[in-house]
């Protein structure tokens, strides 16, 4: 069995937010959806759970954070390339998203952070295919380039 993986999200207008993720480029599963949530497909295995914040709170005797304010989780998702990443952020921001930090480029790794209208952070990332298979630093090291300290 294959494992698919469902992040609940909490929005405070879900028009909006599905007009925002469709922006991206990916689809409102109708069969998952109404008034209280969205799903969101973004591929055959994962999915964001939209929900308003209301319905949200009914899954949880915590207290919802208000992802304005404050960081509850960081979806990171990976792209194909460093231009995938710049175009599927060019999607996002024309959706009505931002970018709360600048891009970061490690050598091995290349990463922007897109926040939704809502501020639920989403990381789009590209790693260099040989630093996934040697790990960071044995890729640095390769390009003559200094060691992260990741794989220490």
């Amino acid at each position: 069995m294959t494992t698919s993986i469902f992040v609940n999200i909490p929005t405070a207008d879900l028009d909006r937010s599905k007009t925002f993720y469709e922006g991206l480029g990916y689809t409102i599963n109708p069969m998952f959806s109404d008034d209280n949530a969205a799903c969101v497909v973004v591929d055959e295995n994962v999915y964001f759970m939209v929900l308003t914040r209301e319905f949200f709170q009914t899954f949880t005797d915590k207290q919802v954070t208000e992802p304005k304010t404050h960081a509850q989780a960081l979806i990171a998702l990976t792209c194909d390339s460093r231009e995938v990443v710049d175009a599927t952020m060019a999607k996002g921001l024309d959706a009505g998203g931002t970018e709360p930090r600048p891009t970061s480029d490690l050598g091995f790794m290349y990463s922007r952070d897109l926040e939704d209208p809502d501020g639920n952070i989403l990381e789009f990332f590209f790693m260099e295919p040989a630093a996934v298979e040697q790990g960071p630093d044995a890729f640095l090291a390769e390009q003559g380039a200094p060691a992260t300290g990741a794989g220490a």
